[in-house]
């Protein structure tokens, strides 16, 4: 077992007794956790203020409803990752509560192990999620920065990446960062930098 080291869990659920008997699990696990018998909007309010590093819902008879509810307030506002704690067996929930960013689910919450497993794997796949978001993200900016550019200087694509790749080599800079800039301060429009004459023929490097 991979140890993720002490976090800090959220556990929502409405049954005191469940609720109680998962939060003794987790803290034997040596994590803190914020346990939480409340309702929808409260528990969204608490992600908020607490940050939890994983939040983990309790799934009981009758409570699917609330506890979809619960996940996509969870994923929604707090950008943690969600295990569901199944204490029923329905197939349609998994795949609702996939829908909405649950990360993993136990099908028999009582085992330390594997929760603490799953615990680990969550992380991972949370992180792994946001390395692709943040890599999808910066490809957006770039991709934005050289459509201002070729609109501007009247340039194709490659003439306009080679702007931004020139003037990143020249202030030792990253492309991503001078994109960034140039969408929100429209450096190397008209009247900063003017593009070479390798730039307007689109010359490779």
């Amino acid at each position: 077992m991979e140890a993720s080291g002490r976090l800090l869990i959220m556990i929502a659920h409405e049954r005191a007794e469940r609720l109680a008997q998962v939060t003794g699990m987790v803290t034997g696990l040596g994590h803190q956790v914020i346990e939480r018998s409340i309702g929808i909007i409260d528990v969204g309010k608490a992600t908020i203020e607490a940050r939890p590093d994983v939040a983990i819902v309790i799934v009981g008879p009758d409570s699917e409803p609330q506890a979809l509810r619960q996940i996509d307030t969870i994923v929604r506002q707090a950008a943690c990752p969600v295990i569901a704690i199944l204490d029923v067996q329905d197939r349609a929930f998994i795949n609702e509560a996939a829908k909405r960013g649950i990360f993993a689910y136990i099908a028999d919450g009582e085992d330390p192990e594997e929760l603490q497993s799953s615990i680990d794997i969550v992380l991972r796949r949370f992180a792994e999620y946001h390395d692709l978001e943040g890599a999808f993200g910066r490809r957006a900016v770039t991709e934005r920065a050289k459509g201002i550019l070729m609109e501007r200087h009247g340039i194709d694509e490659g003439a306009a990446f080679n702007m931004l790749r020139d003037h990143a080599r020249r202030n030792n800079r990253k492309i991503v960062d001078v994109a960034e800039e140039l969408v929100s301060t429209h450096l190397l429009l008209p009247g900063s930098a003017r593009p070479s004459e390798s730039e307007r023929s689109g010359g490779a490097e």
